[in-house]
């Protein structure tokens, strides 16, 4: 068995756990990640990724960003489509100068990775059977294997940034947990293609036919989304289906259309609401989607784990520093602000966009009229345009 003794040992190598362990390295803390895909898995898994502005400026002050800035697609606005007509919220003049990065998550991860690995910090991929023990004591363990060998970390703390299906939440005990859950009568269903882009920015279009979400990744790649029942199988979709439900969904008054192209990837994603108010449980600290996910309609889910690891950075090295625990008792309390207002827009969003199955008709109707209001009032565009760019990261 392989013992090893660290300060913070981090679950989870995703943007939460990565960031973490990359801000805590380069402020002289001692600490490890334990994660249980492989490498070449995360960097190749590809998600969505639309970066508020905070986030933005966060790696280019920690100085992550050099090839975000390269290949990254700066968004000055998005454009909502609806009842035949596209209209532009202007990001920039409706916030006073912020605007939103198109960037893969995974290509985020690839940063992380290297950035991480550059500092010397210790990342175990593919370990299994992570068990978590000890939390109430002052000396908590981490317990995995890795091929055939068995490793145990003692530690100070745990920071749980393993996901919703990982180890860490379910180490706090079940009746300690508060936890909120909201799950929506539709998914969905996500295409990459091999084609030129069909706008410059992205579209959000709500239509009797459902929701689309268009999107891009590079100049040949594309990548959108169409309302579905979120049981549905992708088996059942042949390309030309496809192109016609999303061509139905942004049909406008111009005879403007998608630009389509070969399918290259296909995907069925769920959408729910879920918080795990209790951030925080002994040493353990949970971040990312191990506390909480999000519907991917408001683009909240990737920067609400880096606000989380941004306040629990901060915490964990005014304690270890500095000896000051004022950061880490209030850890949960200060984090779970960020993530209730990311929630409850993500939520709206949704609401706003979609139509589900069952519903009273009169909810269209509701959708439509508050629409109108957002694209002919600017108070009402402006409140949209801010939380879409991102509120500020919390203070520990």
């Amino acid at each position: 068995m392989n013992a090893h003794r660290t300060k913070v040992c981090i679950i989870g190598a995703g943007p939460a756990g990565l960031l973490l362990a990359f801000i805590l390295k380069t402020s002289g803390i001692d600490c490890l990640v334990v994660e249980r895909q492989s490498r070449e898995t995360l960097e190749k898994t590809i998600k969505a990724g639309v970066l508020e502005h905070p986030t933005i400026e966060l790696f280019k002050q920690l100085g992550l960003g050099d090839r975000m800035m390269q290949d990254g697609a700066f968004h000055h606005g998005f454009e909502l489509a609806f009842g035949g007509q596209r209209h532009r919220i202007d990001l920039m003049d409706l916030t006073d100068g912020k605007y939103i990065m198109v960037y893969p998550q995974h290509e985020v991860i690839k940063d992380l990775i290297a950035a991480n690995l550059a500092a010397g910090t210790p990342i175990y991929f593919e370990a299994k059977n992570v068990m978590l023990n000890d939390i109430s004591t002052s000396q908590p363990t981490v317990h995995f294997k890795q091929a055939e060998t068995d490793f145990v970390i003692t530690t100070d703390f745990i920071a749980g940034c393993d996901g919703y299906h990982g180890p860490s939440r379910q180490a706090i005990p079940a009746d300690q947990r508060r936890e909120f859950t909201r799950i929506y009568p539709c998914g969905w269903f996500g295409i990459l293609c091999e084609a030129e882009p069909s706008a410059d920015e992205l579209i959000y279009a709500q239509s009797d036919h459902g929701f689309a979400l268009i999107s891009t990744r590079t100049p040949t790649v594309q990548r959108m989304y169409f309302q579905c029942d979120p049981n549905d199988d992708v088996t059942n979709w042949t390309d030309d289906q496809i192109w016609d439900a999303l061509q139905k969904c942004v049909h406008n008054e111009t005879g403007w259309r998608l630009k389509e192209g070969k399918v290259i990837q296909k995907n069925i994603v769920a959408m729910r609401n879920f918080v795990c108010e209790t951030m925080q449980f002994g040493r353990l600290f949970l971040a990312g989607d191990a506390a909480h996910i999000v519907p991917p309609t408001g683009a909240k889910g990737l920067n609400l784990a880096v606000g989380d690891a941004v306040v629990l950075s901060r915490a964990l090295i005014e304690r270890i520093m500095h000896d000051d625990e004022e950061g880490l008792k209030h850890y949960s309390e200060m984090a779970i602000k960020r993530v209730w207002r990311g929630e409850q827009f993500s939520s709206w969003m949704t609401d706003l966009l979609h139509d589900f199955k069952g519903e009273d008709p009169i909810h269209r109707k509701f959708r439509r009229a508050q629409l109108e209001q957002i694209v002919s009032s600017r108070s009402a565009a402006a409140s949209m345009a801010e939380n879409y760019v991102g509120v500020p990261f919390a203070r520990a």
